[in-house]
């Protein structure tokens, strides 16, 4: 029976009914600790030596061993490689497994289960529990996120959260071959690897300027700053010689890699103060998440900078 604990204290009081039995023990005995509550089914074949509620961690054993040979993926496989601190779902959801394609387990409470033919280069079966790689499931779950911007909120926490980086994902994602946005998630992730917004940029022309009507800008303007350094600005709006003129800054870093970096971007919004024209800095939210909110926000304000134009309704726009 010591091999028995071993296995269970390893397995967050957790063991599948094809342990005990390899250990040598019976079905009898098997019988006999259920029947004493000693343990109690969580799943058919897989037990926990306790009666009250169960922890995530003992979730999460028990869909893998009734599954097996299975391993965490998604947000459990994320979950599971970050720990408690930083949760992107309740723990109370259920618990995801992956299996090798092909396979169908037989349908449990509480778990859902996916096949995939990477199951053996994708999973760790050595961890406790097995889970999906950390870059994998990161890579797949921004692939089959809902929104842009859903996508990019997992790129840039799992970048930032110093687990992985955009290159060692864009490497994931050239090794991936079933997913179906692929040269987008290349594109983010050259954004976060290299600090550029083109991204951003291609949003902010096709989702927020032109379905709107708004003027068109000039991209990519040289300036030079008051430290006489030359820059140059993401987006000018006015012309050429215009009568009003306003810079639209996209800020394409998913987090700020310094302070020197920040302290950067707020003196470049001072310089063009200085020379008479404000800026208006921009994010992923205000871009892919509310275009149509953003474009109605900066009509209005070239309008009162001396624009004589009105924001139009997309078809996208709210009614």
């Amino acid at each position: 029976m010591n091999e028995i604990a071993d296995l269970i204290d390893r397995q967050a009081g957790v063991i599948a009914r094809r342990q005990v039995l390899a250990c040598g023990q019976s079905p009898v005995e098997v019988a006999r600790m259920l029947r004493r509550h000693v343990w109690v089914q969580v799943h058919p074949g897989v037990y926990v030596g306790h009666t009250g509620p169960l922890t995530w961690q003992q979730r999460a054993w028990a869909a893998v061993l009734a599954c097996w040979p299975a391993a965490l993926g998604g947000w459990s496989a994320v979950r599971a490689h970050e720990g408690p601190g930083r949760r992107h779902h309740d723990d109370a959801d259920p618990i995801e497994v992956v299996v090798r394609h092909g396979r169908h387990p037989a349908p449990l409470t509480g778990v859902v289960v996916r096949s995939t033919r990477r199951f053996d280069e994708a999973v760790q079966l050595q961890l406790g529990p097995p889970r999906q790689r950390y870059d994998d499931a990161v890579v797949e779950l921004a692939d089959r996120a809902g929104d842009d911007l859903r996508a990019i909120g997992i790129l840039a926490d799992a970048c930032g959260g110093r687990r992985t980086t955009a290159a060692r994902l864009a490497d994931r994602v050239e090794q991936m071959s079933r997913l179906r946005r692929r040269e987008w998630l290349t594109s983010v992730l050259a954004d976060v690897a290299e600090g550029t917004c083109s991204v951003l940029e291609h949003g902010y022309l096709t989702r927020v300027e032109r379905p709107h009507g708004l003027p068109p800008g000039l991209r990519q303007v040289a300036d030079v700053g008051a430290d006489g350094r030359r820059t140059f600005r993401d987006v000018v709006h006015g012309g050429s010689r215009p009568r009003w003129r306003q810079v639209v800054e996209l800020d394409g870093r998913l987090f700020h890699d310094s302070t020197a970096a920040r302290d950067r971007d707020l003196e470049r919004d001072l310089d063009t103060a200085l020379g008479g024209v404000d800026t208006v800095r921009l994010g992923y939210g205000q871009v892919l998440g509310r275009p149509c909110v953003t474009a109605a926000k900066l009509g209005e304000l070239f309008r009162r900078r001396g624009w004589d134009g009105v924001a139009l309704v997309c078809p996208e726009c709210p009614g």
